[in-house]
């Protein structure tokens, strides 16, 4: 007992030397004395934390922590502010970083030292990405925040309430499956957005496609296709490659989902995917590399996560299953090819997720890797007709020439393992 003492005590110790280490190294060319805290008193702090919350537990008398949070919380307090005044900022950071090691520095003692040690590290690291986070903050538009926020809302708040029960005769519309499964599109495509966003203007041909195709790659080929209509020939073809390197991401993307939704269904479809998938890559790469006279396609970086388009986006998901659940029951699973067809050739995601929330029992692993890949082949034939509506020939044909390339390879594979 005494021995597990001096190790929690010691841990409550280093959880103040670590944050302590941030933040002396930030006011390191300061002269001693010049500073209200450093590493030795950050130190101090996770060490008196630890040895509050030993002498609560001994005297059984939580008030002995609550006292001590607050000598240290008014005599920190009171220093930093006398600190604040003379170096005329305002910032609080510091004062919460010594109390949040207070408290772990208790946690270690009182409760799993292993969380505390994990909140420390947690802890060091926020302080320790200061210019990144406001970097990052800078480059973040009020919509794109307001967009993150009306996500979290749609997290926290509406997908609890919702009934996790189908609510049609055909168990095909369960509410709070809809909203999860939109959701977590949504959250796919934000949060690529932002990755793009945060990290700045796109570097060229090759990082805008493979980073607008995580929102949408039919957005994406539209984009590029209105392009190539002003595009030279030698501009044209990388363009086209840029929107075979989309349709890869699409495919991936679709595996993921599948891998994190339904992972019995993975080693039915892994294998056609992943060669159709190779296909566009290699095939895009070499276009794309070919010539870097292609202008960057900046028209496909808008926010991909805007309420109404996510409402539709529900709508017609709920739609989708509820008539996949409907016509399984009435003719079997045969039919719920055709609906994924039909769903897929206006979106992938749709097709897939209704597929992927159908009971196995009632049509089988094989049938739903099969609907995915239906719904995988719909869409590729509704993002190239797309593509030859917007786009010149010199744009389409050689898209044209690699997704069916790609699409043979997928057809032999199952053929192969069929």
């Amino acid at each position: 007992m005494m021995q597990d003492q001096f190790f929690r005590l010691g841990v409550a110790l280093a959880i103040g030397l670590l944050v302590g280490l941030e933040r002396g190294w930030r006011e390191r060319e300061d002269p001693a004395g010049s500073r209200t805290a450093g590493l030795r008193t950050f130190g101090i702090f996770g060490l008196l934390g630890g040895i509050f919350a030993v002498l609560a537990a001994q005297m059984a008398a939580p008030v002995v922590f609550a006292a001590g949070f607050l000598a240290v919380a008014a005599l920190f307090g009171l220093f930093q502010f006398h600190e604040s005044l003379h170096d005329e900022n305002r910032s609080v950071t510091g004062v919460m970083a010594g109390l949040g090691v207070f408290g772990l520095g208790a946690l270690a003692v009182s409760g799993d030292y292993r969380v505390a040690a994990a909140g420390a590290a947690a802890l060091a690291g926020v302080l320790a990405s200061r210019e990144i986070l406001h970097a990052a903050l800078r480059r973040v538009s009020w919509i794109e925040l307001r967009s993150a926020l009306v996500l979290a809302v749609m997290t926290t708040i509406v997908l609890p309430i919702l009934p996790n029960r189908a609510v049609d005769p055909w168990g095909g519309l369960n509410p709070w499956e809809i909203w999860f499964f939109t959701v977590l599109i949504a959250t796919i495509s934000f949060g690529g957005y932002i990755a793009v966003r945060v990290l700045g203007p796109t570097r060229g041909l090759l990082v805008s496609a493979l980073a607008g195709a995580v929102a949408s790659s039919t957005a994406v080929t539209v984009a590029l296709a209105r392009m190539a209509n002003t595009a030279s020939d030698g501009q044209a073809r990388p363009l086209a490659g840029a929107a075979a390197l989309a349709a890869m991401v699409s495919v991936l993307r679709v595996l993921v989902v599948v891998a994190l939704l339904r992972r019995e269904v993975l080693p039915h479809l892994a294998v056609p995917a992943l060669l159709a998938a190779g296909v566009l890559g290699v095939s895009g790469i070499v276009m794309v590399l070919r010539s870097t006279a292609a202008r960057q396609p900046q028209e496909m970086l808008q926010n991909p996560f805007e309420l109404r388009a996510l409402l539709i986006f529900a709508a017609l998901f709920a739609l989708v299953s509820t008539a996949s659940a409907a016509l399984v029951g009435q003719f079997g699973g045969s039919s719920l090819a055709v609906t994924s067809a039909l769903s897929g050739m206006f979106d992938v995601d749709v097709a897939v997720l209704s597929a992927l929330r159908l009971e196995v029992a009632v049509v089988g692993v094989p049938m739903i890797a099969t609907a995915i890949l239906v719904a995988l082949g719909a869409n590729a034939i509704g993002r190239m007709t797309l593509a030859v509506l917007a786009g010149p020939m010199r744009f389409w044909l050689p898209l044209l020439a690699c997704t069916a390339t790609a699409a043979a390879v997928g057809a032999i594979a199952v053929a192969l393992a069929g």
